[in-house]
């Protein structure tokens, strides 16, 4: 388990992140369009995944919005927002933000995500949602930057993710 807080209030997760130089662990998950993404989705191409508990909570947004305008300029990347939240959730937030750079996504269908990423809070008010946590993995998908949020209302380390794409 990974211990974080919520305001200050120690909390557990399932699990660890996977680590740096590990292959990433394969999921699916469902967009904004209902169509179900995975892994091999992005081959090819630098995948940021901000993963978040939901995307209708302050920070969550904020995270979203920011990673939509720092990965603007970059067509060799990605960026998957992974919550809980449900697919229409994901597209009414990214339609009332104008938000176009980022994919979208919900695991309702699917709870491989937060399984094989070991995201799941198991206590405090959160419980069953997904901790604050970005990776990125590389074009071969391999696991370049990991960050688990200490602190559940603190943005990530957003140059950090950025700067690991190269």
């Amino acid at each position: 388990m990974s211990s974080i807080t919520f305001n200050g209030n120690p909390i557990e997760t399932a699990g660890e992140l996977p680590k740096v130089g590990d292959f990433a662990p394969d999921f699916r998950v469902t967009d904004t369009d209902l169509q179900d993404k995975s892994l091999s989705d992005f081959a090819g191409k630098k995948l940021i995944l901000n993963i978040f508990p939901s995307v209708d909570t302050g920070i969550c947004a904020a995270s979203v919005r920011e990673f939509n305008k720092r990965i603007a300029d970059r067509s060799d990347a990605v960026v998957l927002c992974v919550s809980k939240d449900l697919p229409f959730a994901h597209k009414r937030f990214c339609g009332a933000e104008g938000i176009e750079g980022v994919v979208s996504a919900s695991q309702y269908k699917d709870q491989s995500f937060s399984e094989n990423y070991q995201v799941d809070m198991l206590g405090g008010p959160l419980a069953g949602l997904m901790s604050r946590a970005v990776l990125v993995v590389d074009e071969r998908g391999v696991i370049s930057y990991v960050e688990q949020v200490p602190e559940i209302v603190q943005e990530p380390d957003y140059a950090a993710a950025l700067s690991s794409l190269g």
